[in-house]
């Protein structure tokens, strides 16, 4: 089954051809990084403007580099939420337009099922073993959910405030390292001097009782975590005090110097490493995950994948993430692998659906 696949759920216009759900036969973007670099983050109404003039543009290459015409297209999948609302539009009228002119089905995915869906991307899934734990961190979400051999999807923990990638990228406006903030900071946080000093140790909020957290530093209470001997209950995310606490130390700062700025994004990074892959990795040994996967954005920080790497090894699991950099950043490929699982679940449902709406409350599945 070929789906056309179409994203834009923030900044970038992307479309893609994707073959039972796992072969890519193309995957088009047309990124606007350099855009909103200049402005320190994306503009939702500039990232619009650029949507309604790429879009077009990259189904059109997508179907020349796949080497098929619309009429060879099963269905059309469409990225409809969660995002920002004006540029998932440009992506849903077109969708939606095209489904509707070619008389083919529809399938509104949430952006979030995407991510998950990208580490079947040039993957045979017969080799795939559930329940699969999967950690989602991107700009936007946080999500820790189990998904289950019958396509069903149990959510565990999400975010409560900020995402991990907004952090990222907050972080790094604040500390001077430019747009975007993921890559930025994994740069420098690689230059750090001090990586064992108390000085740079920042917090990290386990959303632990506080009769319990007060007694421990931090750091600490990760180390009884993962050693049993606290028990975790709460697998929601909270990055928004550890941006605050990089703040303070920034305007207490009269010199940002280049040691300094490294040895900030270390802490700040090994704090965020330390909540995601702890929780990662008790939530996995908890619910008998029997494989932990990684995605979104941020799954394309290297010393992430190596933190849960060495968890997973500990559980003796297969540890996966996105096959390439660009599936783990937004792309339309995973769309199209979210929407191929869902029309395999439920043909009917998809037939004849038209209008797909944008939803930031969109279902999962």
């Amino acid at each position: 089954m070929l789906i056309l696949g179409i994203e834009s759920s923030c900044d970038e216009t992307a479309a893609s051809i994707v073959k039972d759900g796992s072969e890519v036969r193309s995957s088009v973007i047309a990124s606007q990084a350099a855009l909103h670099a200049k402005t320190g983050g994306v503009v939702p109404e500039v990232a619009a403007r650029e949507h309604v003039g790429n879009i077009l543009p990259v189904i059109t290459q997508a179907l020349s580099e796949a080497k098929i015409s619309f009429a060879e297209v099963d269905a059309i999948a469409v990225a409809s939420g969660p995002g920002l609302a004006s540029s998932l539009l440009a992506g849903v009228i077109t969708a939606n337009t095209l489904a509707t002119f070619l008389d083919k089905p529809l399938i509104p995915v949430n952006h979030i099922y995407g991510h998950i869906r990208a580490n079947w991307l040039e993957r045979d899934s017969a080799e795939f073993n559930y329940p699969i734990l999967t950690l989602t961190a991107s700009g936007g979400h946080n999500e820790l959910v189990l998904l289950h051999s019958d396509g069903s999807i149990e959510l565990i923990g999400e975010s409560t405030d900020d995402a991990a990638g907004e952090a990222f990228d907050k972080v790094a406006r604040l500390i001077g390292l430019g747009y975007p903030g993921g890559p930025a900071i994994e740069k420098t946080a690689k230059l750090a001097k001090v990586k064992d000093s108390l000085e740079f140790l920042l917090p990290r909020a386990w959303l632990l009782p506080k009769d319990i957290s007060r007694n421990f530093d931090s750091r600490e209470v990760g180390e009884r975590l993962r050693n049993n001997k606290l028990t975790l209950t709460n697998f929601d995310f909270s990055f928004s005090g550890l941006k605050s606490e990089v703040r303070r130390r920034v305007v207490a700062q009269k010199r940002l110097t280049a040691g300094f700025k490294a040895n900030l994004a270390y802490g700040f990074q090994e704090a965020v490493i330390d909540i995601l892959a702890t929780k990662t990795y008790l939530a996995a040994e908890k619910f008998s995950a029997q494989e932990i996967h990684l995605a979104g954005g941020v799954s394309a920080n290297s010393a992430l994948r190596e933190r849960i790497q060495t968890y997973a090894d500990k559980l003796q699991i297969p540890f996966r993430c996105p096959m390439k950099f660009q599936y783990c950043t937004d792309n339309a490929a995973m769309i199209a692998a979210a929407g191929f699982a869902m029309h395999q679940k439920n043909p009917k449902q998809f037939a004849k659906l038209r209008y797909a709406e944008m939803n930031p409350n969109l279902p999962l599945v």
